[in-house]
């Protein structure tokens, strides 16, 4: 297949992605939406607000030019943020004669839809068949994909086929890909572990410590997987790259924007406060408004997200929203709602 590839969005993780996949030899476009961040990157070869250190090979096409990004690739990667792929994917609707396969880096589910992202690049894209709508999701800093250190993704797309192309263009030396049909259950980790995370970073700024933290990662998880299963994914996805990979490096990492919000509102900093000292996008806010509404959509118990959704939005405060997780009624630890039980067991 083609080495080529377009980005479209420059920001930490398109960016990272630009430069890692031209290094290896791949022809690469990379789009950013403002023509005077693309005009300072040509000039300077650093992207300043998002990478400052890592500097842009002159083999990465930069264009503000939506069409010349277009034509310059049949493979694009789509790394805006989540509540911005809705309004790319239109512009990017007339160009789509010539495409062979598109695929999300985005995470997070559409606020007023709850679409997952794949689902929002079908539903505008329509003249794009489905098997050719790919993600690709991960434990996958960028910061540690721009310094070259070992990472692993998986890609996921409905054929099979499709899926494994996708893996052979994003394979490199640093950089291994996985490949996964059950897009649902890929999606669904990789985006509603940004909530788990704000939870553990909220953990960390409360101060309650290691015991507290890997009690929300695998609680954390038993809630991803039982909205999964609801939404029609596979079990066993949760226990993979997008689930608890994409999990564990979320809630631990320095690098994670999610787990800074959280660790800033548990020092007592409220979200507006967060909000406005951060310069990046931290996709898990918008995420609990979705995952909140999926929940109650399917009736299930998610806890974990339901104290962060309070405290995010309703103004409680994170140690009694813990006291009440703590003092919730007795369960078993596997345990899922009858409905769902009957799915997994049959």
């Amino acid at each position: 297949m083609s080495s080529s590839i377009t980005i479209f969005g420059a920001g930490s993780w398109g960016t990272a992605l630009a430069v890692h996949l031209a290094a290896a030899g791949r022809d690469v476009t990379l789009w950013a939406r403002r023509p005077e961040a693309i005009e300072q990157m040509r000039r300077t070869r650093f992207n300043p607000r998002y990478l400052p250190d890592l500097r842009i090979p002159e083999s990465v096409q930069l264009t503000s030019d939506l069409e010349v990004a277009a034509s310059a690739s049949s493979l694009w990667a789509v790394a805006v943020p989540s509540h911005s792929l809705r309004s790319v994917a239109e512009r990017l609707r007339p160009h789509t004669d010539e495409l062979d396969i598109i695929v999300s880096l985005a995470k997070g589910i559409e606020n007023d839809t709850l679409m997952t992202m794949s689902q929002v690049l079908r539903d505008v894209l329509d003249a794009v068949p489905e098997e050719r709508i790919g993600v690709l999701y991960g434990p996958s800093h960028a910061e540690e994909v721009a310094e070259g250190r070992p990472t692993t993704v998986v890609a996921s797309a409905p054929d099979e086929g499709i899926a494994e192309r996708i893996q052979d263009l994003f394979m490199t030396t640093g950089l291994r890909v996985y490949v996964n049909t059950d897009v649902t259950g890929v999606e669904i980790g990789g985006s509603a572990k940004n909530v788990l995370a704000i939870a553990a970073g909220i953990s960390d700024g409360v101060g309650y410590g290691d015991n507290a933290k890997a009690a929300i990662i695998t609680r954390g998880l038993a809630e991803i997987r039982r909205l999964g299963i609801a939404m029609g994914a596979q079990p066993q996805t949760f226990g993979g790259l997008a689930g608890i990979g994409d999990l564990v490096v979320t809630c631990m990492s320095p690098h994670s924007r999610n787990r800074h919000l959280g660790e800033q509102i548990g020092q007592g900093k409220t979200l507006d406060e967060v909000l406005d000292e951060m310069d990046m996008v931290a996709e898990g806010v918008r995420t609990t408004q979705s995952i909140h509404d999926l929940a109650r959509h399917y009736d299930l118990e998610m806890p974990i997200t339901e104290a962060v959704y309070a405290v995010l939005f309703e103004d409680e405060r994170p140690r009694e929203m813990v006291m009440e997780l703590m003092t919730r009624s007795a369960k078993r630890e596997n345990w899922l709602p009858d409905a769902l039980q009957e799915t997994v067991s049959g």
